[in-house]
């Protein structure tokens, strides 16, 4: 998978880009697939190159991730230090905003699908919404497992009462940079990684020592812990509903039965509140990642997908 990369606000975006694999070289059509949490572009390995049959697809790293740049985190209340960044849904949904414009659609306009995985699918689901307001809607957004954000102050009340009355001290803990520092590298071990996916991929399918250094990788990078700690401060942001409540275009969403973090239960909520999605599909006996987890079975479920989202995008 080659890497190019791209220049955004001073740092440096890592992305991949696989053409149509029916040797077109102008279709005005284009796949963005966005990675989850500790993930990468490099996540999609299985995926790109099915999805890629007669329209060109990106993967990018979001800010923080993979080989993208990892700036200092800045969080609320925090001195604005040079070259940090308030990480969260709306910087890695206005990185991909410009990164439709500037690299995706740079000559000329495109129709835009959106793939994302857990968090990848609420900056999905961000970027839908920013592109819509700037009268670019994409033609579909596809949510695998996508995160649901329990632990956001929103959802307090419904977390146990001692969830509830802990909060303002795990709040206080996890913006101390000595504790999130030493939590970082104990999750930054092959063990505990390995540890990690046992859970998240329930059938053991794709588990490698390639996945494993895939995600290991990154996170030996300096700066690494920085977006982690950025990350676990999201305790006000983006909600998935509060974003599918503002999208008049079609949303599908994909799901492990078997996820141990991203509740089905929820997954039918959405579908049942939500007049833009249009279709959940269920999984048996796969996780958090189904994507990697078994492909050959997630695959054509992804090329059916975006088909009905280009068919949908010529009605409109």
């Amino acid at each position: 998978m080659d890497e190019l990369i791209w220049s955004w606000r001073g740092h440096q975006i890592s992305y991949t880009r696989i053409p149509p694999q029916n040797g077109s070289t102008a279709c005005g059509r284009a796949v963005l697939c966005v990675h989850g949490f500790g993930a990468s572009k490099g996540h999609w390995r299985h995926n790109l190159n099915a999805l890629a049959a007669d329209s060109p697809v990106y993967a990018v790293d979001l800010l923080g991730f993979g080989g993208s740049s990892k700036p200092v985190s800045r969080l609320e209340n925090e001195p604005d230090i040079a070259g940090s960044v308030r990480y969260g849904f709306d910087l890695w949904a206005q990185q991909l905003v410009d990164f439709c414009s500037e690299v995706i659609a740079a000559e000329g306009p495109v129709s835009l699908q959106l793939i994302g995985n857990s968090i990848g699918g609420v900056v999905s689901l961000n970027t839908a919404r920013m592109l819509s307001e700037a009268g670019q809607p994409p033609a579909q957004v596809v949510l695998i497992d996508c995160a649901e954000r329990e632990l956001d102050l929103k959802r307090l009340s419904e977390q146990p009462l001692g969830a509830q009355l802990s909060r303002p001290l795990v709040m206080a803990l996890v913006r101390q940079r000595w504790i999130v520092s030493n939590l970082f590298r104990f999750f930054a071990r092959a063990g505990a990684v390995r540890a990690v996916l046992k859970q998240a991929y329930p059938s053991g399918g794709n588990v490698d020592d390639a996945l494993v250094q895939l995600l290991l990788k990154p996170s030996q990078e300096p700066g690494a812990s920085e977006s982690f700690r950025g990350f676990v401060n999201l305790f006000n942001d983006w909600l998935a509903p509060q974003l599918l409540e503002q999208l008049d275009l079609p949303v599908r969403m994909l799901w492990g039965e078997a996820d141990p973090w991203e509740p089905l239960e929820e997954a039918r909520r959405w579908e049942q509140t939500f007049t833009c999605v249009q279709e959940l599909e269920i999984l048996p006996g796969l996780g958090h990642c189904p994507h990697d987890e078994a492909p050959e079975r997630v695959n054509p479920i992804l090329c059916r997908w975006l088909e009905l989202g280009w068919g949908d995008a010529q009605r409109a």
